[in-house]
Formats: structure tokens, sequence, C-alpha cells
């Protein structure tokens, strides 16, 4: 699907404001609400649009520790990586799963309270996940730049 300037225009101030009325976004997108709406709809429809989501402050929740846990599978069985994310996606606290070409096969991004609650996390969900080989920790520190908007 080919895109407009005037959807880019949409989809940049949409970006940057998600909670913004229609209204709004038309009359800053330069355009009526209800050229908007259809411009919007077919973006969903196209598949560019995915959706509006609420961003949560997981700190703020109670949520202290994150961690990234960087796993090489045994890939002598053929099943290993479905296997592994199909159990990984059973851990409520693992809020991110990514899988990558290298020496780095699966990312798990955890979640947890405090540091107890991730050690207890991690020896009874994480080591009893199938076909790990190695598993290398990163704690996290502090988000630099957190910011998702691509330039439109």
């Amino acid at each position: 699907m080919q895109i407009t300037d005037s959807d880019r225009r949409l989809l940049r101030h949409l970006q940057a404001d998600p909670d913004i009325t229609m209204a709004a976004l038309a009359e800053r997108a330069g355009m009526t609400a209800a050229t908007a709406t259809r411009r919007l709809e077919k973006l969903r429809r196209g598949g560019i649009l995915k959706a509006t989501r609420a961003r949560i402050d997981w700190a703020a929740l109670g949520y202290a520790v994150e961690v990234s846990l960087r796993f090489t599978l045994d890939k002598t069985d053929p099943r290993a990586f479905d296997e592994f994310i199909a159990e990984a996606r059973n851990v409520p606290e693992v809020h991110e799963i990514q899988t990558f070409l290298g020496r780095v096969d699966v990312r798990l991004n955890i979640l947890a309270r405090d540091m107890a609650h991730y050690q207890e996390i991690y020896r009874d969900r994480i080591l009893t996940l199938p076909h790990i080989a190695d598993i290398e920790a990163l704690m996290h520190v502090a988000d630099i730049k957190l910011d998702e908007a691509l330039p439109l």
C-alpha cells in the first residue's frame, strides 16, 4: 500500500499524541474529520496502522526490576525454537520475546517486583524452559532513549 503525504501527516501527529481527538488530529493534519477518519481506516485495512496502545509505567505499579535474558538454544532438536517459545509465552512476567540470527537465538524481557521476585521467576519458570544451552542476563539500569515513533 502506498501512503500519501496526508497519510504521513496523520501518522506523525497520531504518533506524537495517541490520545488526540479526531477533530484535533484532522485540524493538525489539515483536513476534515471525515477525511481523517477515512484515511486512518484505510491505513488500518492496509496493515500500516495496527493499533493505538496504552503505555503503562510498570515501575509505578511496583515492577522495579527489568532483566533481559539472552538464550542460546540446543538446536539438536528441530522443535527447539517452537517448544521454547511456546513455553516462554506461558510465563506471565515475560513481556517481550524476540528471536535472532547469530550467537543469541532468543531474548526474553522480564519484569519483576523486586530481586526476590525475579529470582523466583528465574528459578521456577525460566530455568525449566526447554532446550536451553546458555543464558546471559542483562540487568536494566536506565532508559536513555525510549522512542517508538519513527520520522514520517
